[in-house]
């Protein structure tokens, strides 16, 4: 393993455009790629693992990549092996699936930080329907999908708010700032409730309703899932922190003299010299004038008289 680690680190000269493309592809970036997922096979694997990973590879399809051959992985003892294939596919997320009398229908998700593991979460599956049993229509390959979570330990435990986390990386996509509407084909829900996992897929149908917004209605897609949890693995405060730093670059820029309102308008302050409102040419209404004393009145008159 270690002569692996020595011959991937070492510095590669491109050869060709193509090998070029690819180390620019790879190098980090201010703004990364969409994390792409690695599925693993173990060295033995039943078949009810074989195809819950095969749906929720279509599920991830086309960031994603298939190991079909058998892998004698133990992450949790040696993830060395687990780090070289994801070196090797330049992916951030994993799948692993095994099957044991100890740990029958065993799943292993997980996701990495420069080439090292950053958590695991082990999960067993209890209840499991395919993608092909259910009859309604399938979204399209690399449509974004919406992220429900449902329940209290989301929220409030600590094992569930990293595996909320990893989920989210996992299935996410490509970050976009513009979303169009007709663009959601899917939703994957995930319902906690008394130490289980519930994972559903559903495909959404726009309806007409008679005015601007459409009618959703819902029918499941597929696959239909539930999880326990068993081991878990996750990093130090300081690791995961430093994963989640983003550059400076990145982040928008405070402008000064420019706040926002509660309504989401956009408010500015204009900074000007004091005005001389005497200077001020205004226009001149007859009503508004100043009437004069009458004595002026009066004196001017007799001096038109005489």
């Amino acid at each position: 393993t270690r002569v692996l680690y020595a011959i991937m680190e070492r510095v590669v000269k491109p050869k060709n455009q193509r090998t070029k493309r690819v180390l620019e592809n790879r190098a980090p970036k201010l703004i990364e790629n969409t994390k792409r997922g690695m599925f693993i096979k173990g060295g033995n694997t039943s078949e009810l693992i074989t195809k819950v990973m095969t749906d929720l590879y279509l599920l991830k399809k086309p960031d994603a990549v298939f190991y079909r051959r058998k892998n004698m992985l133990k992450p949790f003892e040696d993830p060395t092996t687990l780090e070289f294939f994801s070196r090797k596919s330049d992916s951030s997320l994993f799948i692993f699936g095994s099957h044991n009398k100890k740990r029958p229908h065993n799943i292993i998700i997980g996701r990495l930080f420069d080439y090292q593991i950053l958590d695991m979460i082990e999960l067993g599956v209890e209840q499991y329907k395919s993608l092909h049993s259910f009859t309604s229509s399938k979204c399209s390959v690399g449509s974004k999908p919406c992220l429900i979570f449902s329940g209290d330990l989301f929220e409030t435990d600590h094992e569930y708010i990293r595996l909320k986390s990893i989920f989210i990386d996992f299935f996410r996509g490509t970050i976009s700032t513009q979303l169009n509407l007709a663009g959601f084909e899917h939703v994957i829900t995930f319902t906690a409730v008394e130490g289980k996992l519930y994972l559903r897929v559903y495909r959404i149908f726009l309806k007409k309703s008679g005015s601007r917004i459409p009618r959703i209605e819902l029918e499941e897609m597929g696959p239909s899932i539930d999880l326990t949890l068993r081991r878990t693995h996750f990093s130090s405060r300081q690791l995961l922190k430093l994963a989640s730093k983003q550059p400076k670059q990145t982040k928008p820029k405070r402008e000064k003299n420019r706040s926002m309102d509660p309504f989401g308008s956009s408010l500015g302050r204009i900074h000007m010299t004091r005005q001389n409102y005497s200077d001020l040419h205004t226009r001149k209404v007859k009503a508004l004038k100043r009437s004069k004393d009458p004595q002026e009145k009066h004196a001017k008159k007799l001096k038109l008289d005489s």
